[in-house]
């Protein structure tokens, strides 16, 4: 039996993958630390949350610097309410010890391989953690909670965190909803569609309490620069080329992280068991039309932010068309009427005043960018 949301403790929160993009600025608006404060208002938790996190390549530490100086090693143990664990998802005794140790209620799962590109070359890895990791987490969730005549203990709950790439690829017009058949197109969508399936077994087969959410396109402070946003960005001030897919048509829908990480939050204290909420921009972009949005303001920032003054038409010419990639889904759209009807999300952000912040901290955090790209402080 699923416990009512009222009475769901949301205490001791695992967050997995919380050194990433989407995980790290989760633990910032749990801790009130929002990236726009103006349009954010504090999360109001007051617990403990544990980031685990392997630290492949994509996570850094460095991205939590402030969160672990004000709640974590910076201050007494007694008043420590963050705390970083570094260990696989897959690896089972280090997952159960982190159960009992910190005693969770809550697992809200970010952890993921997530590059489409990096999927096609080399999918194994895409597979072992989407997967397995996830499968692990399921396991040990069930194990730890289930009670001994076989329910489950009363406040807890298990979030899973997905994409909309599930569903496969749009034409011109619709919109995925959350009964849109999956047809996953590349090995990343495919092995997320896996954890999604096993999420809804666990919840089907066993009781386990149980929520998913399939969101699209995020940007926003901290996300690798190998995804199109920061990529070009970092490009553009490195006078580089800006890579293009196929003709550049492709169709994305964009939101601030912040939003949805707000839509997450509100699933957790809220949402249903066993239910899935699609969390959408309604915000859709032509790359290439994107890009051009991109070269415009950036290059407006470029003489403030200290790197020399360009020409929108001199930044265009580092426009570059590229081979395409292989099963390159043409239309993404979500329709995310069902999270604002039942829970009463609403987006805060609008895109015009989204990307313009976002261009303005890539440009004025190079030494986080440089340090990513190098690896430097990925294991502090």
């Amino acid at each position: 039996m699923c416990s009512d949301a009222s009475r769901r403790k949301l205490s001791n929160i695992l967050v997995t993958g919380g050194a990433g993009f989407i995980g790290c600025n989760f633990i910032h608006y749990l801790f009130g630390i929002s990236s726009c404060p103006e349009k954010f208002s504090d999360a109001g938790f007051s617990g403990r949350i544990v980031n685990l996190d392997v630290l492949t390549y994509a996570g850094n530490l460095q991205s939590l610097r402030d969160v672990d100086e004000r709640f974590g090693s910076g201050v007494p143990e007694s008043e420590r309410r963050y705390f970083f664990e570094r260990a696989d998802i897959c690896d089972r005794e280090a997952v159960e010890r982190i159960f009992r140790e910190y005693d969770i209620d809550t697992v809200v799962h970010f952890a993921a391989e997530s590059h489409v590109d990096r999927s096609i070359s080399g999918p194994q890895a895409f597979i072992r953690t989407n997967v397995d990791g996830t499968f692990t987490l399921l396991d040990c969730a069930r194990e730890f909670w289930k009670n001994p005549d076989g329910s489950f203990r009363e406040g807890v709950l298990f979030h899973h965190v997905s994409t909309d790439e599930v569903y496969g690829s749009l034409g011109g017009e619709g919109f995925f909803t959350e009964t849109t058949p999956y047809d996953p197109r590349s090995p990343y969508s495919a092995s997320k569609a896996s954890s999604d399936h096993l999420v809804s077994a666990y919840s089907h087969t066993y009781g386990l309490p149980v929520t998913l959410s399939n969101c699209t396109n995020n940007y926003g402070p901290f996300q690798f620069p190998e995804k199109f946003l920061p990529l070009m960005i970092t490009n553009i001030t490195l006078g580089r080329k800006l890579p293009v897919y196929g003709d550049g048509r492709n169709i994305r829908d964009w939101i601030y992280v912040e939003d949805h990480n707000r839509a997450v939050w509100q699933v957790l204290r809220s949402g249903v068991c066993g239910e899935k909420y699609n969390i959408g921009g309604e915000n859709e972009w032509e790359n290439i039309r994107l890009l051009h949005k991109v070269i415009e303001l950036t290059a407006e920032e470029m003489p403030s932010a200290g790197y020399g003054k360009k020409t929108k038409d001199e930044l265009e010419s580092l426009i570059e068309y590229v081979t395409d990639r292989p099963g390159h889904d043409r239309r993404y759209a979500i329709d995310c009427s069902k999270i604002r009807r039942e829970l009463g999300w609403e987006r805060k952000m609008t895109f015009e005043e989204g990307l313009r912040g976002t261009v303005k901290w890539y440009l004025s955090h190079k030494e986080w960018t440089d340090n990513i790209l190098s690896g430097k402080y990925m294991d502090r």
